[in-house]
């Protein structure tokens, strides 16, 4: 974070704004036999008319622009019936995505399950010879982070996540990115992010599930619990499944600021901070416990709703997280966004607007060094939308924009910020190491038990 904004300029002025190209399918191993055919599909979790989180069956779409979608695997059979019926009834259903894989054969997978499942069928996907573009949040804990990463190191996949701030929103997350890397706003960079809180509700009833829901598949690797409309519906709200806003939109904005501060291939050495659980949540409850199924909560949202954390990083950089950020003067508050400030201005950023002094100063100068910067974030690669990455990515098999690696590392920081809440205190990591440092409880909610039918393969 001492580059200055000379420097940024000098070294950038030799970049180039790669072009767009069509991409074509020339995989050698692809298992369609022509060379130049178009890979094989299959979509895993589509979401649909009972679903409230949907994004599968976006991103299976818009795969579908690269590759035939040969196949829709969701354990709500009414969903994968949904899908294929507008997808012109040609792939086939599926609800056990372990049946799909042995039998179809895909050359992709696209998954877009509910969170706690994005890792085992990532892990069985990426052995099965597949590459993989898997929605956000990837991780449902810090273990899962680590074994993924070695999944993709053995398997030699391409594997894409869905974190489209790197790539989309006319790429004012990665002009950001280049305004406090190239020095725009000094030195001593401070990102303060915004998220939001998960909402509060219930106790809600029990119901029989729908008979064309798979109800224990559903549930999986979490522990078993009565069908529950809410748990299926809103599970982000509910920590079996999910980790609040703090993976829903800390994935990406964490993500983001994490990049820009250039702490994303490691981790922060020191998180505090505090906040609330919804009223259902006991002070100093025992969450090893819950997530092992040895004691119960009622069926309701248990996610916070409230927080204010800090991370510390070992090149100094400074991150602070929020459900809703107002500064000690009152003079900057905001719902949702990321707030860089320097020694020499500060820069707002959302999926809305890229703002700040240092941006209405820009030279048309400075706007082509901006963007020949922006050009390199993409790795050599045509600067085109996410899915389109993804696929730019398959022929070389080189990394796409949105890598596991540096995901891992922005999921840890938003586990860690969940178990700082979780345990009440604040916690050393060892970012090179990967664990906590003189802390057991802490160590002990890095991972979580799995029922033994459905242990990742």
């Amino acid at each position: 974070m001492k580059r200055t904004r000379r420097q940024f300029l000098q070294t950038t002025a030799a970049a180039t704004v790669a072009a767009s190209a069509p991409y074509l399918w020339t995989r050698r191993t692809s298992r369609a036999g022509d060379a130049n055919s178009r890979p094989r599909c299959l979509a895993i979790g589509v979401g649909g008319s009972r679903g409230a989180f949907n994004r599968g069956g976006t991103i299976a779409r818009q795969a579908s622009k690269f590759a035939d979608v040969v196949a829709v695997c969701d354990v709500d059979e009414r969903h994968a019936r949904e899908f294929a019926e507008k997808m012109g009834g040609k792939p086939k259903t599926y609800f056990d995505y372990r049946e799909a894989l042995a039998k179809e054969k895909p050359d992709i997978v696209t998954i877009g399950t509910p969170d706690h499942w994005h890792v085992p069928i990532a892990i069985a996907a990426m052995r099965a010879g597949c590459d993989v573009y898997c929605e956000k949040p990837l991780t449902l804990t810090i273990d899962e982070g680590k074994q993924i990463c070695r999944v993709v190191k053995e398997t030699e996949r391409v594997f894409q996540v869905g974190t489209q701030q790197r790539s989309e929103y006319g790429h004012a997350f990665l002009k950001a990115i280049a305004l406090v890397q190239g020095g725009y706003i000094g030195t001593d960079i401070k990102a303060h992010v915004a998220i939001g809180g998960a909402p509060v509700g219930g106790p809600f009833e029990t119901t029989a599930p729908p008979e064309d829901l798979h109800w224990d598949f559903w549930v999986g690797p979490a522990p078993a619990v009565d069908y529950v409309n809410e748990r299926r519906h809103d599970f982000r709200w509910f920590l079996e499944y999910s980790g609040g806003k703090m993976t829903d939109w800390g994935a990406h904005h964490i993500d983001i600021a994490q990049w820009a501060l250039g702490c994303d291939h490691t981790g922060p050495v020191q998180v505090s901070g505090s906040g609330k659980f919804p009223p259902i949540v006991p002070e100093n409850f025992d969450f090893a416990r819950f997530f092992a199924g040895e004691i119960r909560l009622p069926h309701a949202f248990n996610a916070p709703p409230e927080f204010h954390l800090e991370l510390r990083f070992a090149n100094g950089g400074l991150l602070t997280v929020h459900h809703h950020y107002r500064s000690e003067d009152g003079e900057t508050d905001f719902g949702n966004g990321i707030l860089f400030e320097g020694s020499e201005g500060r820069i707002f950023v959302n999926r809305g607007r890229l703002s700040g002094k240092p941006v209405e100063e820009l030279t048309e100068d400075d706007e082509k060094k901006l963007d020949e910067a922006v050009a390199k974030l993409y790795r050599g690669k045509p600067m085109r939308g996410h899915m389109a990455n993804f696929f730019d990515c398959l022929e070389d098999r080189s990394l796409p924009i949105a890598d596991v690696f540096t995901h891992h590392r922005t999921m840890t920081s938003c586990h860690l910020c969940n178990i700082t809440l979780m345990l009440g205190r604040p916690l050393r990591w060892n970012p090179d190491q990967e664990t906590f440092v003189g802390d057991e409880q802490a160590v002990a909610l890095m991972r979580r038990p799995s029922r033994p039918d459905y242990l990742p393969e």
